[in-house]
């Protein structure tokens, strides 16, 4: 997705309405009514580990304490959250529930749910120990949805409890009692038995399906029996009552917010197969839209979400799917069901009213399936005769007495017009979206209430479920959540330019911009320069091209290099700003934007084209001015304008352009959006189909297991794993469970290459006839009991006698996980690889690569990666592999930074190649030489394959002639060899001496495999030499040579309809960082190729990441949360119980650091060489602890502070940070092995200035190797981490445990974090890690008298039974009594460091420059700088999001073009 950026000044009109309410530390541990009621009841902590002790509620403080107060205040999500934090619901209410608990006491349980949920935490693991009171309070939960007598807003909360459980379908409890609501037997409520009994006849799998519901039933006794009524009553009576509420007069907001509610859960229901399949016939059957479409509450005009919700309603009860087999429908198919419907209208009107229909049953279809004239010929009918046409053609005509629905002519008519009228197709829904923004869509209402979304009410957007009905419903989604967040930002940029810019138009009449933004640039109204008509079949222009000037000229260089630097199809944005036409109320209606106060008139969007100087002439070269070729300040940029966009305008009469005076431009990275949104819409007009065998697990159907190797028909038996085992041994020991027999031709143990065979089993005949239901929960039988593997091995062949033939070996020793992992990933098949940190799941990656690409020459592997440094770590591997480097390919920016001899890209590929060709070409010159050959061989590539046709074939195939006769031996081999001069640079003796004849042969044999590949490389230049456009060779390399091609996912998503045009296939996908890649962009990469057949060639797909470390970066709270725009496909999978193969061997932490995330991760161990290698034993040189938490109190009075909206800072950890750092310094700790850690944008912007300010000047310190965010970091790691956790008065966003997890996992040696202990210490989410932190002292313990490397071991050790520190006492140990006490500390160090250093060198003593924090002067001028850090900040370049997330990893990055 976008990158998160940060939310600038303006943001402060955009609060987040979810963070304000979030509780603070004193609200939890104060003196506050619940606190003390916490306190007292179930917050009792005592010294020992407290026992499971049954919680006994009492419930009048439940009604007095709690429930009374929360109802006073219309239940605020501020209490609800402090109660939530205060561990409520699990250490007081779920722990004291039983079947006799009050209302009360289930209601709360529903209110604390519901919070959990708005905060997305862990929720129903909490009742995962209790399913059967689960089930009661579920039952309950249920019961309350329908009770008249609660109110409406109870009423709501109950429903939210609902829905969020209808999203939770992965959890076997909820699962369990959601089910049977939505099961078959809900079809006893649809209106007539005759219409019942056609749809059960029309399928035999329904019939089956009803039979088997109605024998459950007869045979339940009389409790089942009332629970089965029950829950297949229970949606019917819902959905009745909320269509009563609909026809409520004088609705109040109460009932609005019930409606809304409803509606989502209506959609949820209706937008995955598993529910919408029994669903969608009874609302259809109810005619819940036409009866809400004429209610009073939705035609209520302040009710714009509402209706915004029906239309979504509408959109998923229409969807274009076979409800019961899950299959999507052609157009083609979905408009034959729209014409049968027809047809059966017609031939009704026909039979029984011909007089009054004749017209309606006698015209074409194209005529009568619009509303405005299917409702006139329908006018000629009576009241009566409506009723009787809805009942013949079997649509429900009667109500129960209670409903208040108005059963009358409009109704009827509504319900006919409903049934039978023609709707849009997803695709075609799809395909009249614009990619471009205009001030309509940008400012339109309903991406408004983004903005401001905290949980409250529901919004109409689609979300990201656990499943999807079709390929292409995943598709509409995704375009739609990607283009509504795009907008968003796009919205945010001009917001915060035109914010900056200060329009004003006071002095002259004229709006003129007094401010200043680096963004945006006054410019006069463009130039219409061409309109292009309209190509066949297309009704707006094909091409508008406009120019518009910009002058440059007081522009800071660094920002003239971002202007100079737009190039050819970057989107620009041209505003009309008219400071007189400023919205300052909203007149009953919407407030207006920001952008609307400062004046915003119109916006459109524009591709630059080309960028020309003063005189003219194209600029090729952005630096032509900074290197003195060009120096006009003018700027004359030509665009491509939004031809939609200028079509509407036109036909309109609004002259836009006319009033344009500002051009705003966007960072690079940011500015990915078109051809991405582009890219998912052709995708969603396409056929495209997924691979058959991956198709219904990615939809979240059938056995999640399905896709594995184990269950597919085209399984290898046999795969020769080369060097993936190192020695016999490690080859036993990593298949445990397995037999392991040597093949028929070998015996006992011997080493690599080898081949593994599974030797097939019969599986045994099963005594009884099995079941065709497969249950969710069940285990797949096995193929076999023991699976037997047949091992053999040959002899690597002789590639020649050069020290570079010698092939590249694996030296990695994998454990058995990882082997697991590299055998499911070199199948066919899905495989999804979960690697904790440490665990190695690069290394296992690149192993399977390698296994593809020398068992399967043909095909080709897509490399994706999230960011450009995961896709340079994982191809600098592959290259140190035995892999030819002609057949690597990385595509996108970024491969500049690899770190590697040769250059990967298309570019450089090409350049290798022809260089290449030099040095081939001079080879063959020297062996045309060597063999006595005259002509100029090497002139090309076309005449050395001459050469090789005419001289060294038949050279070699006399020589093989000679050594066919038995009695040659190896002199005479030696003495027909015809290449010996040839060779007579490579090591000598080229034969051994004393070899034998088959030694001989196979060196002969491994000098002509070299100088064949001479001429195969040649071969494969040939096409080089011909072709002369560099596109053509660059796209040839691509679809013809490379056979690994790697690029980021955001690269893949730009390019998927470019790279699909040339024709280019692949075989096999790995996705590295596949959880924190979108879901969006883990599908492009499954289909950027063409179908051969109809069908698509795809054979594998390997997924590696984390799901516990951090998710996809999505900008805003709304699609984050609401939408579930974070979700990764991996995250999916492992949520819809797809196996995965678990690494459960970490070697990047000590052992004692590793147990802070442990818990996560309940099977990780550690490698061996963790324990035993001397960097893991010795202590950290200085720190008693290799790792410990520092308690950090306010620092002059002050805790974190937030110069600037969510830029949060704190001066005390700041400094203390640092402080660490020097004194590390001042020990002798390389600099490039400490980072600093922030959890925080706004704190590390804070450390960098203290460490310009102390550090940066002083060669005694330097600078760490990096400062940055723990988000930034994920996936990076270094000996020594200094961590910031920056909060004082609430967790903030560390509550996710998954930041936690990254945080806690990036050191190897030495981890020190700084905090305030009584914040996280608390929270429940984090007691797991701070249960481990915290039993060591909070006051940093230093040692003196060391200097890094220490050899002193670790200091302290754990009890293995209680888990206690055992305390080692170590000699000259130091307690650090807070910030001021170390920086006084280190100042006296840094003295000395000084003193020692200048008499060394002779020098007279000097005042030593200003460290630590015991120095008031320095102290003061980091001050200064904490207070600039905010403004400072926003003009660096680099700056990421100063939002909660900021600092997170870029979605989509930005790219260059080819």
């Amino acid at each position: 997705m976008p990158p998160a950026k940060r939310v600038k000044s303006s943001a402060a009109s955009r609060p987040n309405a979810a963070a304000k309410g979030r509780p603070s530390t004193d609200e939890l541990e104060g003196e506050s009514e619940f606190a003390t009621l916490a306190r007292q009841h179930w917050l009792r902590t005592p010294k020992a580990p407290q026992q499971a002790v049954k919680v006994k509620v009492k419930n009048d403080v439940l009604k007095r304490e709690i429930w009374d107060t929360l109802e006073r205040e219309d239940f605020p999500l501020q209490s609800l959250l402090v109660l939530e934090g205060l561990q409520t619901l699990e250490s007081y209410l779920w722990p004291g529930y039983g079947e006799d608990s009050s209302n009360y006491h289930v209601l709360l349980i529903i209110l604390l749910v519901n919070a959990k949920r708005r905060e997305r935490l862990s929720t129903w693991d909490i009742f995962a120990d209790r399913p059967a009171d689960f089930s009661d309070l579920f039952r309950r939960a249920l019961s309350m949805t329908l009770d008249g007598s609660l109110s409406w807003a109870i009423r709501t909360h109950v429903l939210l409890f609902i829905i969020s459980a209808f999203q939770s379908l992965d959890c076997s409890i909820v699962r369990k009692e959601c089910a049977p609501l939505v099961s078959i037997s809900i079809w006893h409520n649809l209106s007539t038995d005759e219409k019942r009994d056609a749809i059960l006849d029309s399928n035999t799998q329904l019939r089956k399906a009803w039979r088997a519901s109605a024998k459950r039933y007869d045979a339940a006794d009389d409790v089942t029996k009332a629970r089965l009524r029950f829950e297949r009553s229970w949606l019917y009576t819902l959905a009745l009552d909320f269509v009563s509420l609909l026809y409520t007069e004088n609705a109040k907001q109460e009932h609005v917010l019930y409606c809304e509610r409803f509606i989502e859960f209506l959609t949820d229901l209706q937008s995955q197969l598993p529910t919408r399949r029994y669903v969608n016939t009874l609302l259809q059957d109810l005619h819940v839209l036409p009866a809400l479409h004429l209610s009073l509450i939705f035609n209520d005009e302040e009710n714009g979400l509402l209706r915004d919700l029906s239309t979504l309603l509408s959109h998923y009860t229409h969807f274009t799917v076979d409800d019961q087999t899950g299959a999507q429908l052609s157009r083609n198919e979905a408009y034959d069901r729209h014409c049968a419907a027809l047809a059966k209208l017609q031939r009704t009107s026909l039979k029984y009213f011909k007089e009054k229909l004749t017209v309606l049953a006698l015209s074409n279809y194209a005529s009568i399936d619009k509303r405005t004239e299917l409702e006139g010929l329908l006018q000629a009918l009576t009241d009566e005769d409506l009723e009787q046409l809805t009942a013949l053609l079997g649509l429900r005509t009667t109500y129960p007495e209670s409903s208040r629905i108005p059963v009358d002519r409009r109704f009827w008519i509504e319900v006919l017009l409903s049934t039978f009228e023609r709707r849009k197709t997803f695709q075609e829904a799809a395909r009249d979206l614009s990619v471009l923004p205009t001030e309509e869509t940008l400012f339109d209402i309903g991406l408004g209430r983004t903005d401001h979304y905290d949980g409250s009410r529901p919004l109409a957007l689609p979300k990201l479920n656990l499943q999807y009905l079709s390929v292409g419903d995943f598709l509409w989604r995704a375009m739609v959540l990607y283009r509504c967040e795009s907008f968003y930002a796009i919205r945010q940029d001009i917001e915060d330019a035109l914010t900056r810019l200060k329009p004003d138009n006071r002095r002259t009449g004229l709006t003129t911009f007094s401010g200043f933004s680096k963004m945006a640039l006054a410019i006069a109204k463009p130039t219409i320069l061409e309109v292009v008509p309209p190509l066949v079949g297309d009704d707006k222009p094909s091409t508008v091209r406009a120019e518009v000037t910009i002058d440059l000229r007081r522009l800071a260089p660094h920002v003239r290099r971002d202007w100079e630097s737009l190039r050819p199809d970057d989107v620009v944005f041209l505003v009309a700003v008219d400071a007189s036409k400023s919205k300052q109320d909203a007149n009953g209606g919407a407030a207006p934007s920001e952008a609307e106060r400062l004046g915003l008139v119109s916006v459109r969007s524009a591709e630059i084209i080309q960028t020309f100087d003063d005189k003219g002439r194209p600029i090729r070269d952005t630096q032509a001015y900074f290197d003195g070729h060009s120096r006009s300040d003018t700027r004359k940029i030509q665009l491509r304008l939004d031809a939609e966009a200028y079509k509407a305008d036109t036909e309109a009469r609004r002259d836009v352009y006319e009033g344009i005076n500002l051009l705003v431009r966007r960072s690079g990275r940011e500015n990915n959006f078109k051809p991405v949104l582009e890219s998912i819409r052709d995708l969603t007009l396409s056929e495209v189909p997924l691979a058959s065998w991956l198709h219904e697990v990615f939809l979240g159907y059938g056995d999640p297991a399905g896709a594995t190797y184990k269950q597919l028909p085209n399984r290898l038996t046999k795969i020769n794993f080369r060097d993936t085992f190192l020695d016999w041994q490690h080859l036993v020991e990593s298949l445990p469970g397995k037999i392991v027999e040597p093949g028929d031709d070998v015996s006992g143990s011997f080493g690599p290459p080898y081949l593994l065979e599974t030797v097939e089993k019969q599986a045994k005949e099963a005594v009884s006839k099995p079941s065709k239901k497969r249950r969710r929960d069940a285990e797949p039988a096995l193929i076999a009991e023991i699976e037997t593997l047949r091992v053999s091995t040959y002899k690597p062949p002789n590639n020649g006698p050069y020290p570079v033939d010698a092939p590249k070996l694996n030296k990695v020793r994998f454990t058995p996980t990882q082997i697991e992992a590299i055998v499911s990933g070199t199948q066919p098949g899905l495989t999804v690889i979960v690697g904790p940190p440490g665990t190695g799941k690069t290394d296992v990656a690149t192993q399977i690569i390698n296994n593809i690409y020398h068992n399967f020459p043909e095909q080709k592997t897509l490399l994706i990666a999230h960011s450009n440094q995961a896709l340079n770590q994982l191809f600098a591997k592959i290259v140190a592999l035995d892999i030819d480097e002609r057949h690597l390919l990385r595509l996108g920016r970024g491969e500049e930074e690899l770190e590697t001899e040769g250059s990967f890209s298309k570019a450089g590929r090409v350049e290798s190649f022809l260089e290449n060709r030099q040095r081939f070409l001079y080879e063959v010159n020297r062996l045309a030489a060597s063999m006595g050959a005259p002509g100029a061989h090497g002139n090309s590539a076309e005449t050395a394959g001459y050469f090789s046709s005419v001289y060294v074939e038949p050279a070699w195939a006399k020589f093989n002639d000679v050594v066919k006769a038995e009695d040659v031996g190896p002199d005479d081999i030696i003495a027909a060899f015809p290449f010996q001069a040839y060779f007579a640079d490579a090591p000598q003796p080229l034969f051994p001496p004393d070899a034998d004849r088959e030694a001989v042969l196979e060196v002969a044999r491994g000098c002509y495999r070299h100088v064949s590949k001479i001429f195969s490389e040649l071969a494969d230049v040939l096409p080089f030499e011909i072709l002369r456009r560099d596109k053509d060779k660059a796209n040839y390399l691509l679809t013809n040579e490379a056979r690994i091609i790697a690029m980021t996912s955001t690269h893949a998503a730009m390019k998927r309809g470019e790279i699909a045009a040339l024709g280019f296939h692949y075989d096999n996908v790995i996705m590295e960082e596949a959880a924190q890649i979108t879901e969006i962009e883990n599908f492009i990469p499954l289909a950027m190729q063409k179908p051969k057949n109809g069908r698509s060639g795809l054979q594998r797909v390997v997924l590696c990441g984390d799901h516990y470390q951090n998710s996809p970066v999505i900008q805003g709270l709304a699609f984050r949360h609401y939408a579930n725009l974070e979700q990764s496909l991996f995250s999916r999978l492992v949520r819809l119980g797809v196996p995965a193969i678990v690494l459960d061997q970490q070697g990047r932490a000590r052992p004692s650091i590793s147990n802070l995330y442990r818990w996560r991760y309940p099977q990780l161990g550690d490698l061996p060489h963790t324990q035993t290698a001397k960097e893991f034993l010795a202590a950290n040189a200085g720190f008693k602890y290799d790792y410990q938490f520092i308690n950090v109190p306010d620092y002059k009075g002050k805790g974190e502070t937030e110069p600037s909206p969510h830029f949060i800072q704190n001066l005390g950890e700041a400094e203390y940070a640092v402080a660490i750092f020097q004194y590390m310094r001042l020990l002798g700790y390389p600099a490039a092995k400490i980072s600093i850690l922030a959890t925080y944008a706004g704190q590390r912007a804070l450390i960098k200035d203290v460490l310009a300010h102390r550090c940066a000047n002083n060669p005694i310190f330097g600078l760490p190797r990096l400062v940055t965010t723990v988000d930034k970091y994920q996936g990076e790691q270094n000996d020594y981490i200094i961590l910031s956790l920056t909060r004082t008065t609430r967790v903030g966003y560390l509550r996710d445990i998954r930041r936690l997890t990254v945080a806690l996992s990036r050191a190897r040696l030495g981890l020190y974090i700084v905090g305030r202990r009584g914040v996280f210490e608390a929270c429940f989410e984090l007691r797991e890690a701070f249960d481990v932190l915290l039993r060591r002292p909070d006051k940093l313990a230093l040692v003196t008298g060391e200097m890094w490397p220490a050899e002193r071991p670790v200091a302290a050790a754990e009890d293995g039974e209680t888990r206690a520190v055992v305390e080692v006492e170590v000699d000259g140990e130091v307690v650090m009594e807070g910030v001021e006490h170390l920086g006084q500390y280190v100042f006296e160090m840094a003295g000395t460091r000084m003193r020692m250093l200048r008499a060394e060198r002779g020098l007279e003593e000097a005042g030593v420059v200003a460290v630590g924090g015991g120095m008031d002067g320095g102290l003061e001028a980091a001050e200064g700088a904490a207070e600039g850090a905010g403004e400072e900040e926003e003009e660096e370049e680099e700056e990421e999001e100063d939002v909660e997330e900021a600092g997170r990893p870029e979605g989509f990055e930005a790219e260059e073009d080819e």
